[in-house]
């Protein structure tokens, strides 16, 4: 089974945001609280205090005092839920720093902030799906749901969210079984390909077939430069600055939609063509601390190849990561001599002449490389990676 997100916007009446809105900032208190807890016993030195204890404190005891009997007028399920991330997040934490977390460090807790994008997730006891197409959440009512496709499952859990722009959504987590997304094979051993990824041709794959690069922030940048710059001119607690906060907000999220949404569109296309990928392992968080920072962010290639990889093992392709110290740039796809220029200096070189007297274009003949390794991978019965 594979736990599968499902998103849809919601359209909650303005008693039901004034109560998500309590529903929010309680799941934020209680969070705050219970990690203060933790802190002031560490620098204490005392025992950590079960999390059984300090949930009781935050919830129960509080919910009795004058300053946090609000606290009782939400759901308490979501209340729980924030408590078992902060667990999860000192688990991850512990495990990070004593080595059995693989990938980059992970930090401690922090503590949350008020920001514009809020969110409270609620499981199987707070909500229900009604016969009339109606969400419904605990403490909070019937919400109205603009289904776009039906789920696939019944879900576990829903997460309310609220984003910058004022509008609502509802993340369903629910489980699919493995097969439930397999495509029909491609029996045509020709059907794989190589990609290539960079900032000026956003993927080149077999055959030549290059993918632009649409750079979505860089069409809105300079709208949004104004847009910022409006804001900055507006006064602290005015209207007018949260009009022109939203207008910012906007543009940020319709470049992150339509990108988002292309990059679906791409991988669909992808997968359903070809039998096996073959991709470069990019070290993207390096790449994203140099000069072409902001280029690497707009084409979002850390967000491609995650989601490629996923929708490439549910749909039963082949998918191998190659390492990324492997020359695919330098080496001749002809001769297989290792003549491309090294470095800085390789990156203004479109087309080269190899001493065998093959010309190359370079990312034509990085696909190619890449494509041939991934073949010896998978020859050598190395998994999927």
């Amino acid at each position: 089974m594979t736990a599968l997100r499902y998103q849809y916007r919601i359209y909650p009446t303005a008693p039901q945001r004034q109560m998500l809105a309590r529903t929010f900032g309680c799941v934020r208190t209680v969070y705050n609280d219970a990690l203060k807890i933790f802190q002031d016993a560490w620098r204490a030195g005392s025992v950590r205090p079960s999390m059984g204890a300090v949930a009781k404190a935050v919830t129960t005891d509080a919910k009795r005092t004058a300053e946090r009997a609000w606290l009782g007028e939400v759901s308490a399920v979501p209340l729980q839920q924030a408590l078992r991330d902060l667990a999860t997040a000192y688990t991850n934490f512990f495990a990070s720093v004593s080595g059995r977390r693989p990938g980059p460090r992970v930090g401690p807790p922090r503590f949350k902030k008020r920001t514009e994008r809020q969110s409270a997730r609620f499981n199987r006891n707070a909500f229900a799906l009604k016969a009339s197409g109606r969400l419904y959440v605990a403490k909070v009512g019937d919400l109205r749901v603009a289904w776009s496709r039906a789920l696939p499952s019944v879900p576990s859990s829903v997460t309310v969210i609220k984003t910058a722009t004022g509008k609502y959504y509802a993340s369903f987590v629910v489980a699919v079984d493995d097969g439930a997304e397999l495509a029909e094979p491609i029996t045509d051993p020709e059907a794989e390909t190589g990609i290539d990824l960079g900032l000026k041709a956003f993927a080149v794959l077999r055959g030549g077939k290059v993918i632009e690069n649409p750079r979505f922030f860089r069409r809105l940048e300079r709208k949004l430069r104004k847009a910022q710059r409006a804001l900055s001119r507006k006064q602290q607690g005015s209207s007018n600055r949260a009009k022109a906060r939203v207008r910012v907000a906007k543009i940020h999220e319709k470049v992150r939609h339509t990108r988002a949404d292309w990059v679906d569109k791409q991988i669909h296309r992808i997968v359903r063509e070809n039998q096996a990928v073959y991709v470069e392992d990019l070290c993207v968080t390096g790449l994203s601390r140099g000069r072409v920072a902001k280029s690497v962010h707009d084409a979002a290639l850390g967000m491609f190849l995650g989601r490629l990889e996923s929708k490439a093992h549910r749909a039963g392709r082949t998918f191998v990561r190659v390492d990324r110290l492997f020359p695919s740039t330098r080496l001749c796809s002809a001769c297989g001599a290792l003549t491309g220029p090294k470095g800085l200096e390789g990156l203004s070189v479109r087309q080269r002449v190899c001493g065998c007297g093959a010309v190359h274009d370079r990312d034509r003949n990085a696909e190619i490389n890449i494509r041939r390794e991934g073949r010896r991978l998978v020859a050598e019965g190395l998994p999927d990676t």
